[in-house]
């Protein structure tokens, strides 16, 4: 005959009691946490966002069926949006194209912004200003031979624990015509790094300008190696102290950093005095005087509250006129809202100043390139003015933040 098992001690039923409390109050009361979105793998056209890219985290591979991304407004990525310590976008195999035409990616504050893994794959990166990627990632990760091609790219304003751009374990990185402006890396190391052994970032024409770190604006680190090609600019980077200098660049370990940069590469993206001809004096001097235009700029100040500048002054031949819609010509531009728009030409090679009457961002369409290409400016705001500077023809379009 079985007999039945003795009760438990005390202690034990009181284990039992509290157990079945907890249990009491688990069900009687609701979880309040977020869950965590499901990640879409290889969305359809349907599943993008109205801004040109998804708004849940993803991952893309070969057989994704949208491989070219168009951007017609910023997509911000918030916390909820993504897994904690997931990228928003991951690309693991395949070829992708991101065109940001002028917009920006806002990242999110708990994961990586964009990840690029694995051998074969390719992320070409065209136009588009990358910030506010804050929390303990990376912004932008390229890894395991995979490459990232960027080009006329912007990071302003982020803040993560690691590197705003890093190449790991054979990652190849290419950037050409980028700025760094106002990031700041929470975390011990080098604020853009090249590391691991096979890793390389190759940077054409840079500009690193009001970014805080612990060890230096560029690090090749643990075999990684860095090159640099054409115009480099560091200004006013500093330590975490936001005080102390920041080394411009450091090669940790058995890291190389190839410097091929020219100063002189520069004087391209600086307003440089362009040197006057000496008149040939004849038998009967006669005098032409300079096309009168400045009265034109004072109207269309008068007309737009805008106002504008040269280095020569607004009678040594540069010329503006205020655009419409049909005048900018790309749609993308016009569907984003723009605030105003001129198109400037003639002698823009001295350097010219704009400024827009409201606060914004801006973009120049390139008159050098065709179909124009779509370049972020940077600009300072004064008085309320959003101000930029150019040396080459173009349209400048102001859009709303």
């Amino acid at each position: 005959k079985k007999h039945p098992p003795p009760p438990p001690p005390a202690s034990s039923a009181k284990k039992v009691l509290l157990c079945c409390l907890f249990l009491i109050v688990l069900f009687a009361f609701p979880i309040t946490s977020q869950a965590q979105p499901a990640r879409l793998t290889n969305p359809t056209a349907a599943q993008i966002g109205s801004c040109g890219l998804p708004t849940s985290w993803a991952q893309f591979n070969s057989n994704a069926p949208v491989k070219t991304f168009n951007m017609t407004a910023d997509c911000t990525f918030s916390s909820s949006n993504v897994q904690t310590g997931w990228p928003f976008l991951y690309f693991t195999s395949g070829e992708f194209t991101i065109n940001g035409n002028g917009h920006s990616i806002i990242g999110p504050s708990n994961g990586h912004t964009l990840y690029v893994d694995n051998s074969g794959t390719v992320l070409n990166l065209n136009n588009v200003t990358i910030r506010q990627n804050g929390g303990g990632a990376i912004t932008v990760r390229v890894r395991n031979s995979a490459r990232l091609n960027a080009r006329n790219v912007i990071f302003s304003n982020n803040r993560p624990a690691g590197s705003i751009v890093i190449a790991g374990l054979g990652g190849q990185i290419y950037l050409e015509n980028v700025q760094f402006l106002d990031n700041r890396r929470t975390g011990t190391g080098g604020l853009v790094t090249s590391a691991d052994a096979n890793t390389l970032m190759v940077i054409t024409n840079g500009i690193f300008r009001r970014n805080a770190a612990s060890r230096s604006v560029l690090d090749a680190d643990n075999s990684g190696m860095m090159r640099l090609e054409g115009c480099i600019v560091f200004d006013s980077n500093t330590q975490l102290d936001d005080v102390t200098a920041l080394t411009d660049h450091t090669t940790t370990g058995t890291g190389t950093l190839t410097d091929n940069s020219d100063p002189a590469g520069c004087l391209a993206l600086t307003p440089q005095p362009k040197k006057k001809k000496e008149k040939v004096p004849t038998a009967v001097p006669t005098s032409t005087p300079r096309p009168q235009i400045a009265a034109t700029h004072v109207a269309l100040q008068a007309a737009t509250g805008a106002t504008f500048g040269a280095t020569f002054g607004l009678d040594s031949g540069v010329h503006f006129r205020q655009l419409d819609g049909a005048g900018i010509g790309i749609q993308s531009i016009i569907d984003a809202g723009y605030l105003e728009a001129f198109d400037v030409w003639g002698y823009v090679e001295q350097g010219v100043e704009v400024c827009f009457p409201q606060v914004g961002r801006v973009v120049f369409l390139d008159a050098n390139t065709s179909p124009r290409a779509i370049v972020p400016l940077e600009s300072t705001v004064v008085n309320g003015q959003t101000c930029v500077s150019i040396n080459s023809p173009g349209s400048l379009v102001l859009l709303p933040n």
